[in-house]
């Protein structure tokens, strides 16, 4: 038997269910009060989606491939606002599938605070909340 094979695997939903399991995920409400106290929203769709499905106003575009790059504050290609491992950070794509493995993987650098919107930009949307038309 390899090694490999020897090994168990997780499934994508396993996976979801592990990184879901660790965060306070929040609905669009409680998003819209975490920015609102300071918290960063980081929408991680890719430009093609934002354009056309529309995007929330002030949320800072760092697409899924760049982002523990761009928050981990010890990294050289941090962004500003990455001042430190206590800076809180609310994740969202389209549906709320893919921000909450990416938010797991802020937390896995120590990103504590780090997790994402419920339902993704659908939600905030449904919500009423504001977004920027796409183009």
């Amino acid at each position: 038997m390899s090694e490999t094979s020897a090994r168990t695997h997780l499934t994508i939903d396993q996976m979801l269910n592990n990184a879901r399991a660790r965060l306070h995920r929040l609905d669009a409400r409680e998003t819209a009060a975490a920015v609102a106290d300071g918290a960063l929203l980081v929408d991680i769709r890719p430009q093609w989606q934002r354009a056309t499905e529309g995007a929330i106003p002030g949320a800072l575009l760092i697409e899924r491939n760049h982002l523990e790059w761009r928050l981990d504050p010890t990294s050289g290609a941090s962004i500003p606002e990455a001042t430190d491992h206590d800076v809180a950070v609310v994740v969202v794509c389209s549906e709320g599938y893919t921000s909450s493995l990416a938010a797991a993987s802020l937390q896995d650098l120590g990103l504590h605070r780090a997790t994402d919107l419920i339902g993704g930009f659908h939600a905030w949307r449904a919500a009423r909340l504001p977004v920027v038309a796409g183009s």
